[in-house]
C-alpha cells in the first residue's frame, strides 16, 4: 500500500567523493559528478531535481578534487537553498560507508540520500517525495535480468528481503538505482547502524547499502518501485552518451 506525503523532504545528502576511475581519461583531473551533460555538470542536474521539489538543504559529500566541486556548489547557490559541502579525507581508500558516516551529522529528522553518479528527472524526485510508507524507502527499478554490476534487489511485495550485487537471478526481481528515503525512526535506525559499522575492521570497505542489506530483517526496509520513469547512472564511459541524450530531453 502506497501513503502520499504531503509534506517533502527538506534535506539531501549527495554521495560525491569518488573521481570515478571506470570514466578514466574523462575523470583524470575532472570529479564524476562534474561531467558536463547538455550544458549542465551531473551535479548540477541533481541539484535542480532535488530543489524543484521541495529540497532546500543539500549536503554533498565531496572528495577527489573537492575545491571544484565547492566551486560548482558556489555556483549554483540560489536564494531558499542551502549547499554545503563534507569534505571525506578517506576517499582513496574508503567506500561509500565512508561517505555516509561523514555525513552523519546531517542525518537527522527525514532525509534522502541520492549516489552521486544517479540522474534522476524531476517527475522521478516528485515521487518519491510523495509517496512510500517506510522508514527507510529503497527506490527501485524493474528490468528482464540483471548484470553482475547491478545493485540488485530482492524484495516480498513492498519490504525488502536483500539488497547486494551478489544476489542470484532467482532472488534479484528490482535493482536500486541509488536514491533512498529515510522518514521518522529510519533516519536514526540508520545511522546508528553506519556508526556501529564503521568501528568493525571493514567499515571503510563497505558500501552503505550492506548497511540496509542488514536492517532489512527489522522490516523497516521497504522499496518504491519508478518503473517506466527517467534515471540514468553514469559509471561508464558509454553511460556519458545514454546521459547526455536523457539530459538533453529535460531541456
Amino acid at each position: 500500500m502506497t501513503e502520499l506525503h504531503p509534506q517533502p523532504i527538506a534535506r539531501a545528502i549527495i554521495l560525491s567523493a569518488g573521481q570515478g576511475s571506470r570514466l578514466l581519461p574523462l575523470t583524470a583531473d575532472l570529479p564524476k559528478c562534474l561531467i558536463s551533460l547538455s550544458g549542465k555538470t551531473l551535479l548540477a542536474w541533481q541539484v535542480e531535481a532535488l530543489f524543484a521539489n521541495g529540497v532546500s538543504e543539500v549536503h554533498v559529500v565531496t572528495g577527489f578534487h573537492t575545491e571544484a566541486v565547492e566551486q560548482e556548489l558556489r555556483r549554483l547557490a540560489r536564494p531558499g537553498l542551502v549547499l554545503q559541502a563534507h569534505f571525506n579525507p578517506f576517499f582513496k581508500v574508503a567506500d561509500n560507508l565512508g561517505s555516509c558516516w561523514i555525513a552523519r551529522e546531517a542525518m537527522t529528522d527525514n532525509y534522502l540520500i541520492l549516489n552521486g553518479d544517479t540522474l534522476v528527472s524531476q517527475a522521478l524526485v516528485e515521487r518519491v517525495q510523495q509517496a512510500g510508507n517506510w522508514p527507510i524507502c529503497v527506490t527501485v527499478d524493474v528490468k528482464p535480468n540483471y548484470d553482475s554490476d547491478d545493485m540488485k534487489v530482492e524484495r516480498d511485495g513492498d519490504r525488502l528481503v536483500h539488497i547486494g550485487k551478489t544476489l542470484t537471478a532467482d532472488q534479484s526481481n528490482a535493482e536500486s538505482i541509488g536514491f533512498l528515503a529515510f522518514r521518522g525512526e529510519g533516519g536514526a535506525l540508520f545511522r546508528e547502524a553506519i556508526e556501529a559499522a564503521m568501528r568493525t575492521p571493514a567499515g571503510v570497505e563497505n558500501w552503505y547499502l550492506k548497511v540496509i542489506d542488514q536492517l532489512a530483517p527489522t522490516g523497516k526496509v521497504g522499496t518504491l518501485s519508478i518503473e517506466g520513469m527517467e534515471w540514468g547512472e553514469v559509471d561508464f564511459l558509454n553511460d556519458v552518451d545514454v546521459a547526455e541524450k536523457l539530459t538533453a530531453g529535460w531541456l
